[in-house]
């Protein structure tokens, strides 16, 4: 039998994308997993997360197992929730992740961090959403999955990783400190501050954000602008620089 475990990082942060992983591998697998210690991202330090994402992506190349790793930047974060609200769009990043693995064909079983109050309204949707090509698998919904189910786990650091790698990126493309990410962070708040300066906040913050617009009503006395109202701005050469 098949299994796949989903998780993401970044949901609540102001600053940066937010990423999605599916993990899937065979049931006989799983103790793999066990034996190199992999667990809840949370639960780890910063360094150990990044050996055992690692470990597993060595691992992953040898025994073939299947990796779909999804990125949504803050811009499309803003763009759907003019429209909708983050748990289905997350709905729409955890169903993206799963079909990036192409197991498909398999049946078995998809364990999945719940991101909604409702853990089997979350899973529901996620099926739905999948469609009738993935009728062969169950799907398993729970809060908490990733502190359950070693596989969510093992999806939970290499979500993490790849998001403290872009949010790495960020900082040196802007020069400048912006911590984890997190409104809590004081690195951050600094950095907001910084970021906010200008015609329109920058690109890598999560307009949308009530901390983001917050700052920006507070520095610049208007409300902060909506992405799809900068999109059809003449000035903007392209709609990926926002």
């Amino acid at each position: 039998m098949y299994q796949l475990g989903v998780d993401e990082a970044g949901r609540g942060p102001a600053v940066g994308p937010l990423v999605v992983c599916a993990l899937g591998m065979p049931s006989t697998d799983i103790e793999i997993l066990s034996r190199i210690g992999a667990k809840d991202s949370k639960s780890l330090t910063k360094n150990k997360r990044f050996l055992l994402a690692e470990e597993i992506y060595l691992q992953a190349e040898k025994r073939k197992w299947k990796i779909g790793l999804i990125t949504c930047s803050a811009y499309r974060i803003d763009k759907e929730r003019e429209i909708t609200n983050l748990n289905k769009l997350e709905v729409e990043l955890f169903k993206e992740a799963i079909v990036a693995t192409k197991t498909e064909k398999y049946n078995g079983e998809i364990y999945l961090d719940a991101c909604d109050t409702s853990e089997q309204r979350f899973g529901n949707r996620v099926s739905s959403s999948l469609g009738s090509s993935w009728n062969q698998w169950s799907i398993i919904s729970k809060h908490k999955m990733d502190f359950e189910n070693i596989l969510v786990g093992a999806a939970s650091i290499l979500a993490k990783v790849h998001r403290d790698k872009e949010i790495e990126k960020i900082g040196k493309l802007l020069d400048l400190d912006i911590g984890s990410g997190y409104p809590s962070d004081p690195k951050t708040r600094v950095a907001i501050k910084n970021l906010i300066k200008g015609e329109y906040p920058n690109k890598y913050l999560r307009w949308s954000w009530t901390t983001i617009e917050n700052a920006w009503v507070k520095e610049n006395q208007k409300p902060i602008p909506k992405r799809s109202i900068v999109e059809g701005n003449s000035k903007q050469s392209s709609i990926n620089d926002w």
